[in-house]
């Protein structure tokens, strides 16, 4: 790989405190907008990293950790939210494989404290922990090279950026045109007349499902694949248990065909294995980074796809579905179901048959909806879709420029 083919990174600092989609498009926007403008490449599709520096994971030992999945969803949503905005406004193309001019944004959150100092001759391993999330260290040591570094001019900015660059120290010989200072945002933080008590903390699953049509993978499929993999318990390398699975239901060619634009639509099989490759980025961890270009290997059946990830601990698996419930209603160990405001009432079916069959309900857990309209405190858990991301409009577009039909 040439290094125009790396993915660049874009560090964010931690974001304000009290959370609110104002707050946090006042401190990102502007840092966002740059990287992508700086990111993009007329020639070529081009992916970039956003990494969020936030102590999201809590517990005193490094197998032990806990986090508060609504509060981490709602910032990766509002991360997503304000790139969406702009790429629309900007005519950037966010699917994956964009083409031309497009660029393929991933929201990672790395665990970490801005009070948190390493020794000098601290030296950063692959430290996985019973969550996918991982700390700034293990991410500096499984996450490079880079085509470019974006780093924030702020305080809080040079902070993260200076702890990463010490951090990665060896993985990559950068040259100084490779580190790109961006514009920082305003961010606030109120101090509180006493210390915030620590959010509900969200159990963690051995067996979690979702579904849909991830035809043309964009934000809003990024999102819901974040939220889920994110609920994903996983165990300790070396235990004799059984990997955490990640069971995927992605929607049958069959079942597209009414769709509009269908003649646009993706395969099956490029549809799922974009799924796979786009996980990679947030579970695989290689002491190697992603130098060797090598991509994951996929036990490729017929409508049966399958993957691993981390010394074989996490196991991704997409299944052709033909019907709304997919393998929540044939397989009985699932425990969680991850769903989108438009697909809530299909959560509720699914439990419905599955008490019918005498088996656990699922824990169902809701992701917010993406769209492509200004910021605002509104709720997004909103009955009215039609601003929201989709594939549909990224069908449209191509029908619109004559692209190559599948």
């Amino acid at each position: 790989m040439s290094q125009n083919d790396y993915p660049s990174l874009l560090l964010l600092p931690y974001p304000p405190d009290p959370l609110s989609r104002d707050s946090l498009n006042a401190a990102y926007r502007p840092s966002i907008k740059s990287a992508l403008l700086k990111a993009r490449r007329p020639t070529g599709a081009t992916r970039l990293i956003v990494a969020v520096a936030y102590p999201v994971l809590h517990g005193q030992f490094l197998r032990a950790k806990s986090f508060s999945w609504p509060e981490a969803q709602n910032l990766i949503a509002g991360i997503y939210g304000i790139i969406s905005i702009l790429c629309a406004q900007l005519s950037i193309n966010t699917e994956v494989n964009g083409g031309p001019g497009s660029v393929d944004s991933t929201v990672i959150l790395i665990d970490d404290d801005r009070n948190k100092r390493y020794r000098d001759d601290f030296r950063p391993v692959i430290e996985p922990n019973n969550t996918v999330i991982v700390d700034m260290a293990t991410f500096a040591a499984a996450y490079f090279p880079w085509n470019l570094i974006f780093t924030v001019r702020s305080e809080l900015g040079y902070q993260v950026s200076q702890t990463y660059l010490k951090l990665a120290e060896g993985k990559q010989n950068l040259l100084q045109s490779q580190l790109v200072p961006v514009e920082g945002g305003l961010t606030l933080n109120v101090a509180r007349a006493q210390p915030a008590a620590l959010p509900a903390q969200t159990p963690t699953y051995s067996a979690v499902c979702l579904g849909g049509t991830f035809d043309y993978l964009h934000p809003g499929h990024k999102l819901l694949l974040t939220a889920g993999a994110l609920l994903l318990q996983v165990p300790r390398r070396g235990d004799p248990t059984p990997p955490c699975r990640y069971i995927i239901g992605i929607t049958g060619d069959e079942m597209l065909r009414n769709k509009k634009f269908a003649e646009y639509v993706q395969s099956w099989e490029e549809r799922a294995r974009n799924v796979v490759l786009f996980l990679a980025q947030l579970l695989e961890l290689s002491p190697r980074g992603w130098k060797d270009g090598a991509s994951p290997q996929i036990e490729e059946k017929d409508g049966d796809f399958k993957a691993t990830f981390r010394d074989g601990t996490i196991q991704v698996h997409c299944v052709r579905i033909q019907d709304a419930f997919g393998p929540t209603i044939t397989v009985e160990n699932i425990q969680a179901l991850v769903v989108s405001g438009e697909t809530r009432s299909g959560g509720q079916a699914v439990n419905e048959k599955r008490r019918e069959k005498g088996w656990q309900a699922l824990e169902v857990f809701e992701v917010d909806v993406l769209d492509a309209e200004e910021v605002s405190d509104e709720p997004t858990k909103t009955e009215n879709f039609t601003s929201k991301i989709s594939s549909t409009a990224i069908r449209q577009q191509r029908a619109s420029r004559g692209g190559n039909k599948i």
